[in-house]
């Protein structure tokens, strides 16, 4: 187990470094110019020279990179064009928030998932499984945004439950666990969780569908075993598709939230590029890109590592 353990952590460092080279040439390929969130276009030549020195932009782009990516290592992720204040003081607030969004609404689609795929699995061509199927791909199927929109209409200006927009009371950007902050975060995570509780219904619902015709199953049932011990041998060999797939749905859900964030005008990560992007942000771009994926490469890593945990076979395969 620990030679898998290291192999895993060493597959995961060249992972990342690629990760740093994409996030900073993807900024760089992008069309338009980031110095002109602060400075006009008719600019004086000797203002741009400045400026361009000021950021590092007179410098060759691999040069640029290693500046860029040793603090980038030291925690410092440059300073906001737009707003002049450190990249990692916003991305960090901002990222706070997100987790707690995605935090919530990948537990919420992982157990709404799970329930709907194992009741399908079970009641494999009843209309239990037909519901399943049919709440599956509704959810896999519907824009996040347009669903946003609904929810806000129906349950926010037309029934007054839920507020439509920020973190918390008065446009509040700081997260704190009581009852106002929850009902800000009632229709977002709702939202955002919809995709991953289609796709674990499906998986689970297959997984355990195929699962229940193995011999294993048939031999246990034999032996005089409940339903309930057997359930336990069904969920033990299906966990580790599951937490894989709901591994990647979490990183999906903190990359992929910018649109439901924008909608509900909710202060995480995704708000946070779309403004980035608008404002030509290069350093925030730069800033926020970067912790996303690296968090996403972090997700997986744990993942590796605990699949052999559930399933020792994975360890010494």
């Amino acid at each position: 187990m620990l030679t898998y353990f290291l192999k895993r952590l060493l597959y995961a460092l060249p992972i990342a470094l690629s990760v740093t080279m994409v996030s900073f040439m993807l900024v760089y390929l992008a069309p338009g110019d980031p110095l002109n969130a602060i400075a006009p276009a008719d600019a004086p030549a000797d203002v741009i020279e400045a400026l361009k020195s000021a950021y590092g932009l007179d410098r060759p782009v691999p040069v640029q990179y290693g500046l860029w990516l040793w603090r980038a290592v030291q925690g410092d992720l440059g300073t906001s064009i737009a707003s002049g204040r450190a990249v990692a003081t916003e991305v960090l607030g901002a990222v706070s928030n997100t987790l707690v969004l995605a935090g919530v609404a990948a537990g919420l689609g992982v157990l709404v998932g799970c329930v709907l795929g194992a009741l399908a699995g079970y009641k494999h061509g009843s209309w239990i499984d037909r519901v399943a199927t049919f709440l599956s791909v509704v959810g896999v199927s519907i824009p996040h945004y347009w669903l946003g929109l609904v929810l806000t209409i129906v349950f926010s200006i037309w029934l007054g439950w839920f507020p439509a927009m920020g973190a918390g009371p008065g446009g509040s950007s700081e997260w704190l666990w009581d009852i106002a902050h929850l009902r800000h975060l009632v229709l977002p995570a709702i939202t955002l969780s919809v995709i991953p509780m289609g796709i674990i219904t499906r998986t689970v619902r297959a997984l355990v569908a195929d699962m229940l015709g193995q011999e294993f199953v048939v031999a246990l049932r034999a032996r005089g075993l409940g339903g309930v011990a057997v359930f336990k041998h069904v969920a033990k060999n299906t966990a580790p598709t599951v937490l894989a797939v709901a591994g990647l749905q979490v990183g999906y859900l903190m990359g992929g939230s910018i649109l439901v964030e924008t909608v509900f005008a909710w202060p995480g990560t995704g708000f946070l590029l779309n403004t980035a992007i608008f404002q030509r942000d290069m350093p925030l771009l730069q800033g926020t890109i970067l912790v996303l994926c690296m968090f996403f490469v972090v997700l997986n890593l744990c993942v590796d590592i605990l699949q052999p945990l559930i399933d020792p076979r994975m360890g010494r395969s």
